[in-house]
């Protein structure tokens, strides 16, 4: 059994419940009143040598960051997190290989009131729990796979080499939305965001951003939307496919010019390009 996924579980108890089998009603009792699920096993999980959990240094602090190398437990475990709200046959798009999560942290909060007597609990989980970074935890998830489910041809190169490059990109596009999310806060844009996130992710890989690749990535070619990752930010991906190709260029100017050699260093530069 994948350690990654036992150190998760102990911090999300979610995950010991089995999208495939427990009901929603199961996993609100744990999410919402942090009820502890009756069985503590993981065999639903099949593990990977390539999971890895790491905290990465930001511009905003650090960031916990869980990879899983194998599809099914990514599905899995996003299933989980997602079952309280959307029900546990919630479906994953296999072009989606990363998210950007907000999850109760419930044995901190146990852990806590261990600390104060039963007459004090009360008082003090009302109190611990007004501030929601005491008990809600950022977390990214990330697979290991072709990014946006591009194969390792279409994007020009060997598959050993195309799963690296993926990786990178993945994970800097995911901590690029959490640090875009507490930079920006009321300024959210679902295709513009998407852009500068992928663009980020490929200055981290390539030391430059392609326009190529990026156009697979969303399903474009040209300035047409022809049935990719565009249509999962917007009702009207072909209005929207000759905007992103216009921006993708205007943007590219931008990271050519760029001489920093931190990919984060471009996020104000490509918002004060939107702004402008």
């Amino acid at each position: 059994m994948s350690t990654v996924i036992e150190r998760l579980a102990a911090q999300y108890p979610l995950l010991y419940l089995d999208p495939d089998k427990d009901d929603q009603a199961a996993y609100r009792s744990v999410v919402l009143r942090g009820d502890m699920p009756k069985s503590q096993k993981l065999d639903q999980y099949h593990g990977d040598p390539m999971d890895r959990l790491e905290t990465a240094d930001t511009p905003v602090g650090p960031i916990c960051v869980a990879t899983l190398g194998d599809r099914e437990d990514f599905e899995r475990v996003m299933r989980g997190f997602m079952a309280a709200k959307n029900g546990p046959d919630v479906q994953i798009p296999k072009s989606q290989g990363a998210a950007m999560l907000q999850v109760f942290n419930w044995p901190r909060i146990h852990a806590h009131l261990a600390k104060f007597s039963e007459e004090e609990q009360t008082a003090e989980f009302k109190r611990f729990t007004a501030k929601r970074e005491n008990y809600i935890d950022q977390l990214i998830v990330l697979s290991r796979g072709p990014y946006s489910d591009v194969d390792a041809m279409a994007a020009g190169y060997s598959e050993e080499d195309w799963i690296l490059y993926s990786d990178t990109i993945r994970r800097y596009h995911e901590i690029t939305h959490v640090i875009c999310r507490r930079l920006y806060p009321d300024d959210v844009d679902a295709v513009r965001d998407e852009l500068i996130a992928d663009m980020v992710g490929l200055y981290a890989a390539f030391g430059c951003f392609d326009p190529g690749l990026e156009s697979l990535f969303l399903g474009i070619r040209g300035d047409r939307y022809m049935g990719g990752r565009l249509g999962n930010y917007t009702d009207e991906p072909e209005k929207m496919a000759a905007w992103a190709a216009g921006t993708m260029m205007q943007c590219k100017r931008v990271i050519d010019a760029y001489k920093g050699k931190d990919p984060f260093g471009l996020i104000p530069l490509l918002y004060k390009k939107k702004e402008s």
